[in-house]
């Protein structure tokens, strides 16, 4: 009984992330994200799933935890990926011209 109810928090979690990616891929902005409060999500999922896999609890939960986990990391990734271009698009290279 308590896998389904485990079950039912993975899927209302996960339903966020997905989202939170198509915003990050869209808006190209960090606006209103923490890499600290990713990285500790992160850090969640994957007690998770050690926790699963000690505990020899390996069913259809750990799937969950496994697809959240690396939409979760996508996530983390277009943080660092649109920091960059932020950074980028504030301090423009300045180009050299042709002095001929």
């Amino acid at each position: 009984m308590m896998q389904i109810f485990e079950f039912i928090m993975l899927i209302c979690f996960g339903i966020s992330w997905p989202i939170s990616v198509y915003k990050s891929i869209r808006s190209k902005s960090t606006k209103g994200k923490s890499a600290v409060f990713i990285i500790a999500i992160i850090i969640g999922y994957i007690s998770g799933i050690i926790g699963k896999i000690v505990n020899h609890q390996l069913t259809y939960v750990v799937v969950l935890y496994c697809v959240n986990l690396i939409v979760v990391s996508i996530d983390l990734g277009l943080y660092f990926f649109n920091t960059k271009h932020e950074k980028t698009a504030q301090y423009p290279q300045k180009t050299t011209g042709d002095m001929s």
